[in-house]
């Protein structure tokens, strides 16, 4: 996803909550990027031998299906428009989206036995083939969006579909691991969508402990980082988020913190003011859920540094545990 356009909220002044969480969460954060910029100051870079990957780009979405990178495991195949046109492919196809939405595997025993956790891979690698149906509009509360959007990919045609499946299969395997039941909002087993506010009511109904949306960017080049995307203030329409902005607020700053530990990649140059984290009152996905939520950008595909990093089967990983771990650091409270 890319961020452009009059619905962009400016990222708000950073805070934490008070309560009994205070102390834990002001040293997860603020801890987590200082440690990112010691790492930056003496010449980390987070990778760990990925693959070669782009060249500098403007930003796009993608117009084609994307070949499998060389370490994508395991294979794969969607969420949120954006602002970014789907692009169209001479092979469409026909066929309506399923109403299903991948199950979870039973529930093991562990730390998150009990806990319900939805992970919604952003965008349907099937969508190229459906333009007429993702740019359907649907009610986000605030006003009206496309179902969906294709996403975008890097220079080399690695698919932000192909990379939101893999992370979440990542995330997935290690939630699950911990006891907690996982539900994707999509496996690659439908032929595009599913569209942003079905995507938001597979949460609702659910009855989610934790919802998130995994995304790759599609900024321009010299844009690095990861953000989180929080929830702001809605009551609109469909839309009332008060009751989830403070836990989806807190459910970000656990994830952006254990993101950082995890892949040793600093927060997001180019929004967020250094903080990883930015609030949007405009993503459908957010506006309509009732269960606490977030997005999660993890670099931009559209920069050969962190192409580069999202290409790398090794660094997915990375970025599957941080995640993970910043899921179940909220769920254990």
């Amino acid at each position: 996803m890319s961020y452009t356009g009059p619905d962009f909220d400016p990222p708000p002044s950073r805070r934490f909550r008070r309560g009994p969480l205070t102390v834990a969460l002001a040293a997860l954060v603020p801890g987590a990027l200082l440690g990112w910029a010691v790492y930056a100051a003496v010449g980390g870079s987070g990778d760990d031998g990925g693959d070669a990957s782009t060249s500098a780009g403007a930003s796009a979405s993608a117009s084609s299906p994307a070949p499998p990178s060389a370490d994508a495991s395991p294979p794969d195949g969607p969420d949120e428009s954006d602002g970014k046109k789907p692009s169209t492919s001479p092979d469409s196809a026909s066929g309506s989206a399923s109403a299903s939405s991948s199950p979870s595997a039973p529930a093991g025993t562990g730390p998150l036995k009990g806990k319900v956790v939805v992970i919604d891979p952003g965008h349907n690698p099937g969508n190229f083939r459906h333009t007429a149906e993702i740019n359907r509009q649907v009610d986000i509360g605030t006003n009206s969006k496309e179902c969906d959007t294709t996403g975008t990919s890097t220079n080399d045609g690695f698919s932000e579909a192909k990379f939101t499946l893999d992370v979440a299969h990542r995330m997935r395997a290690l939630l699950e691991a911990q006891g907690a039941t996982v539900k994707l909002t999509q496996d690659d087993d439908r032929p595009f969508g599913p569209c942003i506010d079905e995507r938001a009511r597979i949460g609702n109904k659910a009855k989610a402990d934790a919802v998130v949306s995994i995304h790759a960017d599609g900024s321009g080049t010299g844009n690095r980082g990861f953000h989180v995307i929080l929830p702001g203030p809605v009551n609109s329409g469909a839309a009332d988020t008060r009751a989830i902005v403070e836990p989806s607020r807190e459910l970000g700053e656990r994830i952006a913190g254990n993101f950082v530990r995890a892949t040793g990649n600093g927060p997001s140059n180019y929004v967020g003011g250094g903080t990883g984290l930015v609030t949007r009152k405009d993503l459908g996905g957010l506006n309509l859920s009732t269960v606490p939520k977030v997005f999660i950008e993890c670099g931009n595909m559209r920069d050969s540094k962190d192409a580069a990093l999202l290409t790398s089967g090794a660094w997915r990983q990375k970025a599957a545990r941080g995640i993970s771990e910043g899921i179940a650091s909220f769920l254990r409270g």
